[in-house]
């Protein structure tokens, strides 16, 4: 009876072994997670995390040419004529200063700050060629060396 223990034992113990080596492998292969950013509207909020991104450093043409496919996936949020548009982003992306782009032009001066408001009247607005049913709102982090995307696409309510 005592040795049919010992092997039940031994036979839990590889079991649990096996299980935990198995979760630390799937653990490694999880990529660390991006500082995320998100957008308001009203009692709405939408967060993504980056598109592109390279732990803070530049991205290369590659990587840029991958940021575009991945912005058709963007999660979306309604936006209605009179109101704001509320964008906040993680320090990390505020402390290596971000601009706003609209269908992939630069929408905003760069900012380090880690929030900012603008009408939603600018999004659907032919003076500034954002005219339409939805547009692109890209947040790119690093004005002249491109260290990140995050995307959203405004629709209109």
């Amino acid at each position: 009876m005592t040795t049919l223990h010992s092997v039940v034992r031994r036979r839990r113990a590889v079991a649990v072994a096996g299980a935990v080596s198995a979760g630390l492998l799937v653990l490694s292969a999880c990529d660390k997670p991006t500082p995320v950013a998100t957008i308001t509207v009203g009692g709405d909020s939408v967060n993504s995390e980056a598109i592109c991104y390279n732990d803070g450093k530049a991205l290369d043409a590659k990587s840029l040419e991958g940021c575009v496919k991945k912005a058709a996936e963007a999660e979306s949020i309604k936006v209605g004529q009179d109101e704001t548009v509320r964008i906040g982003v993680d320090p990390k992306i505020a402390d290596a200063g971000w601009v706003v782009l609209v269908n992939g032009r630069q929408f905003t001066d760069s900012s380090k700050e880690t929030y900012r408001t603008i009408p939603s009247s600018a999004f659907f607005n032919v003076q500034y060629g954002t005219q339409g049913e939805s547009n692109t709102l890209t947040i790119q982090m690093g004005e002249k060396a491109k260290k990140g995307y995050w995307s959203f696409k405004l629709k209109k309510a």
